[in-house]
């Protein structure tokens, strides 16, 4: 009998005594509704039964530290022995020791689970793919497991073939998504070539088009190419994924907590650095010096080191200057885990903005609709009244929370996503309050955004400790929010 860490919530359980001795299964589980713990009981019981010895996770850069962080040390039971060792560019000493001993039978660990965890977006390299390759070599008898995999949809992609290909390395195969068509049924067919060739009984991407899409010829000026204008035949196509895969919703899980907490951690661009490090110098500068003496001129100090985490920096004459930054494509990755209406709660006017115009180019323009300070006081109540139309096109909120985070209901979604917080606690409750009140039917799932080791993360790990930022900022406390 297999010993659960982690108790599982009845759907878990169920869906792991069905799935965890099949060679390839897709785990399409909402966000919230925990596919990671299968996933990982799956792992853990494979190797108590001596069916493997090792694991390859490929997850995005947003998710795949908190495998190695979170999930595992949380869900794999206590008493088997485990080596993780997590993907890096950069090739130091102790990575590359850790490395061998997964790789090199002769180093392994006797009765260790080998674990390997790497970015997804690093197997679009030759480096990262040829390491993959090298540790399922040496390690045939495995696992691999891709989360969110609505990564590798695009069969045209280096990183999608290279997945694939490792797929055919593994002797256990598992997908993890939320939904895995995003755009169209077509999004089905690398996930699905993944698990096995004989998943969806297609080897060709055409024959699996002839048959779900509706294809017309078109030519336009010189060029002749074939447009899918509908799909056909969903129902068949549907029922070939029942047969190796479990789809679970929130509303299904009846013993789910009514909130579900998701965090999702990304990674400061070169210019992020850059501009973080100054800006932080500067404001222990002015500490030092005596000119951060009240409250407010801490909390402002604070405010331009998270909008540089979010992807701009305001300049002394007011200009905006726009930073790289991973965060709109995050949402984007979120986006593409959920179904339903969406509410996303973004602190800055600038950030709302770039969000309603990513949304628009993506969805279009009746998708979504923007509620802050500039939202016409007669357009408010229209704009929450789509909202809650579960018919209308009006898909996603995106709402600034002192403006849009008190006094509404927004119960039509169960999936609230915070770009960013505000320092201040009351906002995040009254925020949260938006979905989670009388009229909601569902589990409500939040996500937080995240750059770890920066100031998001200290303001997330105050609100969600119920402290007070704004009390907390003055004398010795000051120093250590800005370092």
């Amino acid at each position: 009998m297999y010993k659960y860490k982690t108790k599982p919530y009845e759907h878990q359980e169920k869906i792991f005594a069905d799935s965890w001795c099949r060679k390839y299964f897709g785990l399409f589980m909402e966000m919230g509704t925990g596919k990671s713990k299968v996933a990982i009981d799956t792992m853990g019981r494979l190797f108590l039964e001596d069916k493997i010895k090792a694991c390859l996770i490929l997850a995005p850069k947003g998710v795949f530290d908190n495998w190695v962080m979170n999930e595992i040390p949380r869900h794999l039971p206590s008493d088997i022995n485990v080596k993780v060792v997590r993907w890096q560019t950069n090739h130091t000493k102790s990575f590359m020791s850790d490395l061998e001993k997964l790789i090199l039978p002769d180093m392994q660990e006797n009765n260790t689970l080998q674990v390997f965890v790497m970015n997804v977006e690093g197997l679009s390299t030759t480096k990262a793919f040829s390491f993959a390759k090298l540790f399922l070599n040496k390690n045939p008898d495995s696992i691999m497991i891709v989360d969110e995999s609505t990564t590798i949809k695009n069969r045209s992609a280096k990183r999608t073939k290279n997945v694939v290909e490792l797929g055919r390395l593994a002797l256990f195969r598992r997908i993890l998504t939320g939904s895995p068509i995003t755009k169209s049924p077509m999004d089905l067919f690398s996930q699905c070539m993944f698990l096995s060739p004989n998943a969806l009984g297609f080897k060709s991407y055409y024959a699996f088009q002839g048959r779900y899409a509706v294809v017309i010829n078109k030519t336009m000026g010189h060029r002749s190419f074939r447009d899918i204008v509908g799909y056909q035949r969903l129902d068949e196509l549907n029922g070939k994924l029942d047969k190796f895969s479990s789809r679970v919703l929130k509303n299904e899980c009846l013993d789910l907590p009514e909130k579900v907490y998701v965090r999702r951690d990304i990674e400061l661009t070169t210019e992020q650095t850059s501009a973080y490090q100054q800006m932080k110098r500067l404001a222990l500068t002015e500490l030092d010096q005596g000119r951060l003496a009240s409250t407010q001129s801490v909390l402002t100090q604070i405010m331009r080191l998270q909008q540089i985490c979010c992807g701009f920096l305001k300049l002394d004459d007011g200009e905006i200057k726009d930073l790289p930054n991973n965060r709109l494509n995050e949402l984007l990755s979120v986006i593409e885990e959920t179904t339903g209406k969406v509410i996303i709660w973004a602190t800055w006017t600038h950030d709302i903005q770039a969000i309603e115009k990513l949304l628009i180019k993506n969805f279009g323009e009746d998708s979504v609709a923007t509620y802050y300070g500039e939202t016409p006081q007669d357009r408010r109540q229209e704009i929450v009244q789509k909202f809650q139309d579960k018919n209308d096109k009006l898909r996603f909120f995106v709402g600034q929370p002192k403006t849009g985070g008190f006094g509404i209901t927004l119960t039509e979604a169960s999936t609230v996503v915070y770009y960013s917080n505000s320092y201040d606690l009351e906002i995040r409750l009254q925020s949260e309050d938006r979905a989670h009140r009388i009229g909601q039917q569902n589990k409500v799932t939040y996500i937080d955004i995240v750059v770890p080791r920066t100031i998001d993360e200290k303001i997330l790990k105050a609100l969600k400790n119920k402290i007070n930022i704004a009390e907390k900022v003055l004398g010795e406390d000051a120093r250590q929010w800005l370092i």
